[in-house]
């Protein structure tokens, strides 16, 4: 199962990148032993016209109608020991909007500093993770094993958070984050699988803190990797979207979402194989409510 499991890493961030919030974990469940990992690259792309405020959901994207947003991520995991794994991602992420010409022109005369634009791209946030096995217990034919994760993560390019609705294309909201996370793992003879995972998310400036976590089902076989996962997150504090105390600073607000999602891995040759996944959302609160598709390569050692 270890020689196994660093080929199933490709699939743990198959629900793309979000243009301001990490929409799925990059933790798994499997460890990938001492000496083992991959690398993977993937593309994603995301739709959305409608967004979740607070209370209502609304069609139509304020100023933009329609956004999209495509991402390309390298991800790399290494097994440093049978029990430590360490973790780096890192997307560049093209965000754009729909807003007619003549609106853009309008709003760049009013507020010059906002930087309005239909388009904004660059790299996001590069992310480090450390995971632990800290305890396995066989029972039975399973296997149930317990990890915690410790991550971090900053901004690697001076994107702009201007205040404003331009920013509701941004790429990212410019805060560092720290993040703890335990996860249980459970695994049968059959290939059969379930992972849980919670954890809670620092973030600097006037970011909110947010509770984050993931339930995942799926089967590990010797040449099919396949899950379908559901994530969430729980903003502590923030304010909402054009209600009371919204001060237009967009990252300051409250973003929830639940997110459900499905990830298929199939190896091609020997070390290579393909990764696809979609994902959409389900319920959020000051968040679009995106849909996305990935695919990607990854090379597993």
């Amino acid at each position: 199962m270890q020689k196994f499991s660093a080929l199933l890493f490709g699939t743990v961030l198959l629900a793309g990148t979000a243009s301001s919030v990490q929409a799925q974990s990059l933790v798994s469940g499997f460890m990938s032993g001492k000496g083992h990992g991959s690398v993977v690259v993937s593309g994603t792309t995301e739709r959305y016209e409608t967004v979740y405020l607070a209370p209502d959901k609304i069609d139509g994207v304020p100023i933009f109608q329609e956004v999209r947003v495509n991402s390309v991520n390298l991800y790399a995991t290494y097994g440093l020991s049978d029990k430590i794994d360490a973790i780096v991602s890192l997307p560049y992420i093209q965000s754009k909007g729909k807003a007619m010409s003549t609106v853009i022109n309008d709003l760049d005369a009013l507020y010059p500093d906002a930087g309005y634009a239909n388009v904004r791209q660059g790299l996001q946030d590069i992310t480090g993770l450390l995971k632990f096995k800290s305890y396995s217990r066989e029972i039975g034919g399973s296997i149930i094993d317990l990890l915690g994760v410790v991550s971090f993560s900053t901004p690697m390019s001076n994107y702009q958070t201007n205040t404003g609705y331009g920013y509701i294309i941004a790429i990212g909201n410019r805060a560092t984050k720290y993040t703890a996370s335990g996860v249980t793992h459970l695994k049968t003879s059959s290939g059969v699988f379930a992972t849980g995972q919670v954890g809670y998310s620092l973030r600097t400036g006037l970011v909110p803190n947010a509770l984050v976590g993931e339930a995942k089902v799926g089967y590990a076989g010797p040449k099919t990797y396949i899950e379908g996962f559901a994530s969430f997150q729980e903003s502590n504090g923030g304010t909402d979207i054009s209600q009371e105390g919204f001060t237009g600073f967009f990252p300051s607000t409250r973003v929830n979402f639940l997110r459900l999602g499905a990830s298929f891995y199939r190896p091609l040759a020997k070390g290579v194989g393909v990764v696809l996944g979609a994902s959409t959302y389900v319920a959020g609160r000051n968040i679009g409510k995106s849909t996305g598709y990935s695919a990607g390569i990854s090379y597993n050692f």
